[in-house]
This record gives C-alpha cells, structure tokens and sequence, in this order.
C-alpha cells in the first residue's frame, strides 16, 4: 500500500515536469517572432545582420532622403549622426513620418538596404521612441526638445 502511494506520487511529479517543459516550449516557440531586437544605425554598419533576422532600426528620417517610388514604394535613409542606412518601405507611411524626425522600422537588411514591413513615426513634435533618444545619446548627437 505504501509502496503503491509512493509510485503514484513520483507518477504524479514526472507528468507535472513534463508538462512544465512541454508548456514553457511551447511559450517559447510562441514568442519566437515577436521579440525584434532594437539596433542604431551605427550598429547595423559595425555588424550587419543576416538577411533573415527580423529587428527593429531607429533614427533620424535623413534631411533629403525622402523618394516616393511608383505606387506605395517609399525609399529614405534613416541616421543615427554616426551612420546612415538606406530604407525602402512598400506601404503607406504614418501621417506623423516627416524628414528629421524620429521614425522606428521593423524588417530585414538585405544587401545593404533595411526593408522596413512597418514604420512607427512620432507622436507629436517632440516624442522619440526610447530606444532613438538612447542611440542618439550614444553617439552624442541628441538634442533635447524645446519645451
């Protein structure tokens, strides 16, 4: 009798392990595409990344930059003041994306271009992205707003 509580309980256990495991894979495979990691255009030039990795960039809209293409094609450049990174977006651009204002995109860079699948613009005239304003920082180029 003893013996058979006993095996139950370490049956009991070991499924509840394997069910922790099974669970936590599960979220983790889940989560896999939504965590996009946040890179200045600085760091794309000292490191570019594979074609297939799917990260965020931020910056400055390049002052002239700014090209509309056929359609919804849109190309600009986006800076950080240390490096500039050509963009290419095929959409329709928030209504708050100006030149010299912050924007964040989110896509690939391939051969050379970061090929934007969205574009967050500013709030108001005087909201950056955190991220933007931290990069900015590093490179010594950021300007706090007029209040």
């Amino acid at each position: 009798m003893k013996n058979l509580k006993k095996q139950r309980r370490i049956q009991v256990i070991a499924l509840a392990t394997v069910a922790l495991i099974v669970s936590t894979a599960l979220i983790g495979y889940a989560m896999r595409d939504g965590i996009n990691y946040f890179r200045s255009p600085s760091q794309v030039m000292a490191e570019p990344p594979v074609p297939t990795e799917v990260f965020r960039i931020g910056g400055l809209v390049e002052d002239g930059s700014l090209v509309r293409g056929q359609g919804e094609t849109v190309r600009f450049s986006v800076t950080d003041g240390g490096a500039t990174v050509p963009v290419t977006y095929a959409g329709v651009l928030p209504d708050l994306f100006e030149e010299n204002q912050g924007m964040v995109g989110t896509g690939r860079y391939v051969n050379g271009v970061f090929e934007a699948s969205e574009i967050l613009a500013k709030h108001d005239e005087t909201y950056m992205p955190k991220e933007v304003v931290d990069a900015l920082k590093e490179q010594g180029v950021y300007q706090e707003p007029d209040a």
